[in-house]
């Protein structure tokens, strides 16, 4: 629909809105630099987190993945962050919360998403598909620890040429929530990372 220059940390990016009649809801794209005549182009596809990317919760590692998104393609020169709105997994953010709740009791995060009738993770990609192919992206070096996500893009005719790891940094808030990515969703974390954890 529109888009505009943002200035960030990491230099400026042209914020592009787009709308749809699938969901309703307004995604984003995040861009630097002139991507429609590259192949494959560094980038991210991430899903709105308000708690870890505006409040920087410590519970996950999506607002450290956001930022290490954001820097690297700006080392790059040019790239692509979509950023879906569908807030914890899908599930929205007020089930979230309650989710979150379940995980103070002891509850790990699948089993609080099952618990309160969801899927474990809930969220489709072909909007981001659909953003890309209208960024003239067709080939991409992906952003993520999620082998879902590099699947869900290829069946939507995203190629995927490779994978970029995006780790974030281990504590004591998070550690049981990453060991169940790697464990239950395969989520590709080294497992040394959990021996380093910050306090």
């Amino acid at each position: 629909m529109t888009s505009g220059r943002i200035p960030t940390e990491h230099g400026d990016f042209q914020l592009v809105y787009y709308t749809n009649s699938i969901d309703n809801k307004e995604h984003l794209a995040f861009c630097m630099g002139e991507v429609s005549t590259c192949d494959d182009v560094l980038v991210r596809v991430h899903s709105e987190c308000f708690t870890g990317d505006v409040m920087g919760s410590r519970r996950c590692d999506c607002g450290e993945q956001l930022q290490r998104s954001m820097a690297m393609v700006a080392e790059k020169g040019h790239g692509v962050i979509v950023y879906l709105r569908q807030e914890g997994r899908g599930i929205g953010l007020m089930a979230k919360l309650d989710a979150y709740n379940l995980q103070d009791q002891g509850y790990d995060t699948v089993d609080a998403n099952l618990m309160l009738g969801h899927k474990a993770d809930e969220r489709e990609y072909s909007l981001a598909a659909c953003i890309l192919e209208d960024l003239g992206v067709s080939s991409v070096r992906l952003m993520t620890n999620n082998p879902l996500k590099i699947a869900a893009l290829q069946a939507e005719g995203i190629r995927v040429s490779s994978r970029v790891s995006l780790e974030a940094p281990v504590n004591a808030d998070n550690e049981a929530y990453l060991l169940t990515k790697v464990k239950r969703m395969d989520h590709m974390m080294p497992m040394n990372s959990f021996r380093h954890r910050d306090q």
